[in-house]
């Protein structure tokens, strides 16, 4: 266990202000967020990640590890809810295993910008191309987990209408986060190659307040994710225990994706944090419109309340010290 870098990670103010949300709960404190800044919060952290990136794009250019790396970010993306399915089937309905499947088929954007900040504090250089890979691995798993119901569900789903694919394919590949992120990695792209005046006007917003942005947002999740913590009991042992161990499978294989791609310790860690974080925005909103009889109780709670916590507190330091043992001659 590497305890000094769960440490450096819990002792940063990102984290601590998450704790503090967990504690709000806890101790019945009247702290209340409205409801439309969080929503805020999220919208200009995917606008700032992206364009971040794009400028981190544009430097680095789409030569080298680029092409591969987004190639098997999709792949994992495929890959990790048919793995989970096979698992949850064995204890789960087909409903519930195709909705908590694609759920950690799906990314978490929050845990990955909690994984870069955790970079950034410990001078590990990361590429922006992997903000490309975060956006690109949203959707797969949404639509392999809709697959899954459409081929393993019974014929005659009572009250179901058939499934309009054109509108579930619309909505996996062009929802709001997908579409501003890759949006914004556009616009960073094209101003950091054209305008590079706009890139410093721009840095106050994208750069100075993003860390208190992500304080704020997470001081939210760690009252969201208190509040979910008690509906763990109705998901049950099984279910528990797959929210905290498939996440340090996911991530053993995305690291032995990366040391295939010969990606630096920097750019490991991300495409790790990507395969072992899961979805607790898109993929609900996605299950809930078409996957009905999945209970939402189970891919939230275990989703937000387990893994979500577990990842930004003690995975992203724990993969990263795999990464380290695992990649030592590549930096």
């Amino acid at each position: 266990m590497e305890t000094n870098l769960i440490l450096q990670n819990v002792l940063t103010p990102p984290v601590l202000f998450f704790f503090l949300g967990i504690v709000a709960v806890v101790v019945r404190s009247d702290l209340e967020i409205p409801a439309p800044l969080p929503k805020l919060f999220s919208l200009y952290l995917l606008l700032a990640i992206g364009f971040k990136g794009g400028l981190a794009l544009e430097k680095s250019g789409f030569g080298g590890q680029v092409f591969p790396t987004l190639i098997a970010a999709i792949l994992m993306s495929l890959l990790i809810p048919l793995v989970c399915f096979v698992i949850l089937r064995l204890k789960l309905d087909v409903f519930n295993s195709a909705a908590i499947a694609a759920a950690y088929g799906s990314i978490s954007a929050v845990t990955f910008i909690t994984a870069e900040s955790f970079l950034e504090s410990q001078n590990i250089p990361f590429d922006g191309f992997m903000v490309a890979a975060l956006a690109l691995m949203e959707s797969p798993a949404i639509i392999v987990g809709l697959l899954l119901v459409k081929l393993g569900a019974p014929k005659n789903r009572p009250n179901i209408q058939e499934m309009k694919w054109r509108s579930i394919l619309h909505e996996s590949m062009l929802n709001g986060s997908v579409y501003l992120l890759l949006g914004s990695l556009v616009i960073g792209f094209l101003t950091a190659a054209h305008n590079p005046v706009g890139v410093d006007k721009m840095q106050p917003f994208t750069g100075k307040l993003f860390y208190g942005a992500e304080c704020f947002f997470l001081l939210d999740m760690g009252i969201v994710a208190a509040q979910r913590l008690p509906s763990l009991k109705k998901a049950g042992s099984f279910l528990i225990i797959f929210a905290v161990l498939i996440p340090l499978l996911n991530a053993c294989l995305g690291i032995f994706v990366a040391k295939a791609l010969l990606l630096g310790p920097g750019n490991s860690l991300l495409f790790a944090i990507l395969c072992a974080s899961a979805s607790y925005l898109a993929v609900p909103a996605a299950m809930r419109m078409t996957v009905p009889e999945a209970k939402s109780s189970y891919y939230i709670s275990t989703t937000l309340g387990l893994t979500f916590p577990f990842n930004i507190v003690i995975g992203i330091p724990l993969y990263m010290g795999l990464v380290n043992k695992l990649i030592p001659s590549i930096g």
